[in-house]
């Protein structure tokens, strides 16, 4: 039947999508896409432009039922309207699209799919029912074989209490005259208690008090028992054991990497408890794999994991076990030049039991889908990152879908097994919590911010959304952290700081250190921007501080692109030369004398995710950047430990809450602030907001 919106047909809406492509509002993939779908029909025409238009902010599908007709793409209200001109209602649009040949609900091939009021391009809407039927398969696996007695005997082990921290808590109470509230309140911090209620602090504080060394408050263990305590690293570690997939979040300083280094000697232990062996007679372990979305991310991963591994308690079996070095998605899955597809797929599955996936929020819904179809039926997939990060800079905000579901609780038979493997007793869930909501663990306490760390407290108050709760940090005067509104002079001071900070790098070049030890230098600062373009952006401050560095002498860039100290970061993916986007390399001369020429060829060296140091020629790179000054975007899986950021001087849809989360967490040591209080406080009360349809389709 001819769908009687022929007679408003194509040429006119068409006409104005372009003009919106030369007016910078739409790109032009949207108009083309829409081209290539109107079918003579300017209601589908529309729809599709807003669809692509949406999917490149971020968003998987495009909702039908929060459609604004006066902010289409953006526009002001007066250019907006015309173009729904000759259109029914909003309200009606759904049941007018259903009748196109160019919709369907997923069950024919066709360019647009609507699912109830969601509108997807098709290839987004098969990624998404992808990742729901793989995490919905998996969330309702559980562990086989799993033996409850002897893991929960391992993981006593492995997450046994160190009572060095409380005594020296203790200690330090003593000096300064600490009061039986403060020793309490050691005591339930150090000991990770949550009902306090049930303990005779009278004898407790008895047996502080008198423990004159660290080994004599092992007294406490009887005292203070483990079901009056939830340490949640053991929870999440518990968590993974029973579950074939499970999530472990939390923000900086949680623990995710020392957890995951004791679940996967949880892991390897169970493996050699079973004995089971090969024809050939050998012990079948499991098959552990470590990847992250970006090669310094997989760096960052090979680095903690190394660390983490070597403090374990565990005998040397099951240490030379555990992975320590640690790839990118792209080359797990084997990249193939030129190509969307993977060597690794459904048809050709990878080989491996467990996958741990760090940096997670990082991974957009196709990359995500990609993985999960080449996971082998079998192995287990473990996912870290932190829930109140960015989004992935492509469409999709996977792990915060996924994570919306923590807040239920566990089911009965999960509460019980976790019980049985903690020895803390879970409350019952009000209400029947989504099988996945069984595979989720919260971390809930930062070891890295204390009390007294204003990083710590700044990133809560970002993250309750309250103005006032920020301007009460700022107003604490905490050490670690500077606030200096944005103006002229703090704009000259930012540069002047950023010089200062970069000129150790520099001079560690001067003295012939090690491109490894130069990288490192490197990377214990950053300035951090919001957006690419202007003075408070990208470009026009790594031009600023380059000129100033220039000036000072510490860098002497001439004709050529190329000068000593020089540093870059890839924007486009080298499979070859194994240069992915987002790494970072600073140009320094060769050690070796070049035989031709008899000079010292300038190289640009990398830290490769196994932590080997890599240089390259120029000539040879990838599509790159200067990167004095990188966008919080990009600074993801990164921390540093003096941290520069600085916001615009006007707000923008851009500027939001996940956004200064993630740049205020990049700082180890201090951050440095510079941005007015206003455009802060705004930016704290804007969320991101994905459109997705993956959580309704996991409940």
């Amino acid at each position: 039947m001819p769908n009687h919106l022929e007679s408003n047909a194509s040429p006119a809406s068409l006409a104005q999508l372009e003009n919106l492509v030369r007016q910078g509002y739409l790109r032009p993939l949207d108009h083309q896409f829409a081209k290539f779908v109107a079918q003579g029909d300017k209601l589908v025409a529309l729809v599709a432009a807003l669809a692509s238009y949406e999917l490149g902010q971020g968003h998987v599908c495009l909702l039908l039922s929060q459609l604004d007709t006066a902010r289409l793409f953006g526009l002001p209200a007066k250019l907006s309207l015309p173009l729904v001109d000759g259109l029914p209602e909003p309200q009606l649009w759904q049941s007018h699209l259903a009748q196109s040949e160019a919709v369907s609900d997923g069950s024919r091939p066709t360019p647009l799919v609507m699912d109830g009021d969601r509108v997807y391009l098709n290839r987004y809407w098969q990624f998404e029912q992808m990742v729901a039927n793989q995490l919905r398969l998996r969330a309702q696996s559980g562990e086989d074989g799993l033996q409850p007695e002897l893991m929960a005997a391992k993981l006593d082990e492995l997450f046994a209490r160190d009572y060095r921290y409380l005594f020296a808590a203790l200690q330090q109470l003593v000096q300064s005259g600490g009061t039986p509230a403060d020793r309490q309140r050691e005591v339930c911090d150090k000991l990770d208690v949550v009902t306090p209620q049930m303990l005779d602090w009278s004898a407790i504080d008895t047996a502080l008090q008198s423990a004159a060394s660290v080994d004599e408050l092992a007294v406490l263990d009887a005292l203070v028992p483990t079901s009056c305590c939830l340490n949640w690293q053991k929870v999440a570690a518990a968590v993974a054991l029973t579950r074939q997939f499970a999530v472990i979040s939390g923000g900086p300083g949680t623990g995710k990497t020392t957890t995951v280094a004791k679940l996967l000697a949880a892991l390897v232990t169970q493996a050699i408890q079973r004995d089971e062996r090969d024809e050939q007679g050998a012990l079948q372990l499991p098959d552990i794999k470590l990847v992250a979305p970006t090669g310094k991310a997989a760096a960052r991963l090979t680095e903690s994991i190394g660390s983490a591994v070597d403090s374990l308690a565990v005998d040397d079996v099951v240490k030379s076990n555990i992975p320590t070095q640690s790839s990118t998605i792209h080359r797990l899955l084997g990249a193939i030049p030129n190509r969307v597809a993977f060597r690794h797929n459904r048809d050709n599955p990878l080989h491996l039991d467990v996958l741990v996936v760090d940096e997670a929020s990082m991974v957009d819904l196709p990359m995500m889908a990609r993985l999960l179809d080449a996971l082998p039926p079998h192995a287990k997939l473990i996912l870290l990152g932190d829930r109140d990060q960015l989004a992935s800079v492509e469409a999709g905000a996977v792990l915060g879908d996924i994570c919306g579901f923590a807040e239920q609780g566990y089911t009965p038979a999960q509460s019980q097994l976790l019980g049985q493997l903690t020895g803390f007793q879970f409350q019952q869930a009000q209400a029947v919590p989504a099988a996945v909501a069984d595979s989720l663990c919260m971390l809930q306490k930062s070891y890295r911010f204390h009390a007294q760390s204003g990083i710590g407290q700044l990133a809560k108050a970002i993250n309750s959304g309250k103005p006032y709760q920020v301007e009460q940090v700022w107003d604490k005067g905490f050490k670690d952290l500077q606030h200096h509104p944005l103006s002229s002079e703090s704009y000259l001071t930012m540069i002047t700081y950023v010089v200062a900070f970069y000129s150790k790098y520099l001079e560690a070049i001067e003295k012939g250190e090690d491109p490894g030890d130069v990288l490192k230098a490197f990377a214990q600062v950053r300035l951090l921007c919001a957006v690419r373009e202007g003075d408070f952006g990208v470009a026009g401050l790594n031009q600023r501080i380059e000129k100033a560095l220039a000036r000072k002498g510490k860098i002497a860039p001439g004709e050529d692109t190329w000068y000593v100290g020089r540093p870059i970061m890839i924007s486009q993916n080298d499979h070859g030369l194994g240069l992915y986007n987002g790494d970072i390399g600073i140009a320094m001369y060769d050690s070796e004398v070049d035989p031709v020429t008899g000079n010292r060829p300038l190289r640009v060296y990398f830290e490769m995710p196994d932590g080997t140091i890599r240089g390259v020629l120029p000539s040879r790179l990838p599509e790159h950047d200067t990167v004095y000054a990188m966008t919080i975007h990009k600074s993801q899986g990164s921390e540093f430990a003096d941290t520069l950021m600085v916001l615009p001087p006007d707000f923008s849809p851009i500027l939001t809450r996940e956004l200064v989360y993630t740049g205020v967490t990049r700082a180890k040591s201090k951050l440095y602030m510079f941005a007015t209080k206003d455009v802060l406080n705004r930016s704290v009360t804007m969320r991101t907001e994905r459109a997705s349809g993956l959580a309704s389709l996991l409940k």
